[in-house]
């Protein structure tokens, strides 16, 4: 798989996060939805990885920084038609290899406790994130669960 820093000016990049939002808010009270707009991915403090096979799109994860030594996993969405084919996977790596790689200590993240976000669950344990509470700007939420890795070994 090929995966790159995105521009997001891609119509497939664009289309794949609309349908992430879409989700987020079919299965999320909306303001508990903490999903980000193509816009506000476009921030500077965010980097945007695609994964592309034979020039399909095949994935998507971003990190934002939070601090100098701390970032937040963001928009982590596989196509439909490839889930449970091990892109996920590929992309969790690749990104928090680059993370790591960049110097940052810790990676945290915010996603849902509804079954529907269990299999995203399970791909963060299997990586070695652990639970933890509220990070950054959020709050404690019954529809939010918050778990961080340490980076450094």
């Amino acid at each position: 798989m090929d995966i790159k820093i995105d521009d997001l000016s891609c119509g497939e990049v664009i289309k794949l996060l609309e349908e992430h939002l879409a989700d987020m808010y079919a299965v999320s009270p909306p303001e508990c939805v903490h999903a980000l707009d193509v816009e506000a991915l476009r921030s500077p403090d965010i980097t945007f990885f695609s994964g592309w096979i034979n020039g399909v799109l095949q994935g998507c994860l971003a990190i934002k920084q939070l601090t100098p030594n701390h970032i937040e996993l963001k928009s982590m969405r596989t196509s439909s038609a490839v889930r449970q084919s091990g892109i996920a996977t590929k992309l969790l790596r690749h990104t928090l290899n680059v993370a790591a790689e960049r110097g940052y200590s810790y990676a945290s993240l915010e996603t849902g406790t509804q079954d529907f976000f269990l299999p995203a669950r399970r791909l963060y344990e299997k990586f070695g994130f652990e639970y933890c509470g509220p990070f950054a700007n959020y709050k404690e939420d019954p529809h939010s669960c918050f778990m961080t890795k340490c980076l450094t070994k």
